[in-house]
């Protein structure tokens, strides 16, 4: 991936945001994806990075390694089979149906994520960004089994809520950072509302089905395969006629400049050039 800077932001609050459709990404018969970047939405994705959405049926990226970000895998329920799960810190762990594993590569670790045999992976892959004081922290990492998830129910809807806080509700927490991530299934004529902060940004995915999403007086569709970015939304309405499959994320933005290149992300070029060049000298660890 070509190198990227992303400047603190500078948008103005309760603009009306455009949804983006992202990429298509498919890697011979094993891989498909549709693969969004902060890049796309005026950094109002901030804290997230980059959000692949994927089925995957075999193995397809091998062993590689991440530095200044969390590498954070987030299962649906619909996935059969396990998605195996090894890094450098020693972790070998087989993800199933609705869990996540959350990968704080920091100052640098290796990571392998494939299939098992007969398996059909469908997730999120989500880079998370990590505040400049802590991309040099030793890496760490976090299984959350699909059991120690806690529901938020709405109308005619029911929230998984995997990470952070909903409604009155509370989840996992994300290191670092505070972070709320909503896994919504919404029936026909459904509506979940989450109550958030107004110093927030809110991340939002349409995974299946068309859903209105509202906030502040103003709403946007969001078709399926359409994400939108909001910035200083109190309450974030979703509902939908016929049924839909949405993801929301909202945490407090960083507001730090960065660079980025594939799966590494620094506070200068000089960091990332040091830790691609660790990478290479195999200081990262590796996978036996």
């Amino acid at each position: 991936m070509d190198k990227q800077v992303v400047k603190k932001s500078t948008v103005q609050p309760f603009r009306r945001p455009a949804p983006s459709a992202g990429r298509r990404i498919a890697l011979g018969d094993g891989f498909s994806a549709r693969s969004y970047i902060h890049s796309d939405f005026s950094g109002l994705m901030d804290p997230l990075i980059m959000v692949d959405h994927f089925v995957m049926t075999e193995p397809t990226f091998g062993t590689h390694a991440h530095a200044g970000l969390s590498a954070v895998t987030v299962m649906f329920e619909d996935s059969e089979g396990a998605f195996r799960n090894r890094d450098s810190l020693g972790n070998d762990v087989d993800l199933a149906a609705g869990d996540l594993y959350w990968f704080k590569a920091a100052r640098g670790a290796i990571h392998n994520e494939e299939p098992r045999p007969g398996a059909r992976t469908h997730a999120l892959q989500v880079f998370v960004n990590l505040p400049q004081k802590h991309r040099h922290d030793p890496p760490t990492a976090f299984h959350l089994p699909a059991k120690d998830i806690p529901r938020v129910s709405g109308e005619r809807a029911e929230a998984r809520l995997v990470l952070g806080e909903s409604n009155g509700v509370t989840g996992a927490r994300a290191p670092d950072i505070p972070l709320t991530l909503l896994d919504i299934n919404l029936r026909a004529g459904g509506r979940f509302l989450h109550e958030g902060a107004s110093n927030q940004h809110a991340w939002i995915l349409s995974i299946e089905g068309s859903a209105a999403v509202s906030w502040n007086g103003t709403s946007t569709a969001l078709q399926s395969g359409k994400a939108v970015a909001l910035e200083g939304i109190s309450d974030i309405s979703i509902a939908s006629e016929l049924g839909a499959h949405v993801v929301l994320f909202s945490g407090n933005p960083l507001r730090e400049a960065f660079v980025q290149r594939g799966p590494f992300a620094m506070g200068s070029m000089a960091e990332l050039d040091a830790a691609e060049a660790d990478y290479r000298a195999g200081r990262l660890g590796s996978i036996d």
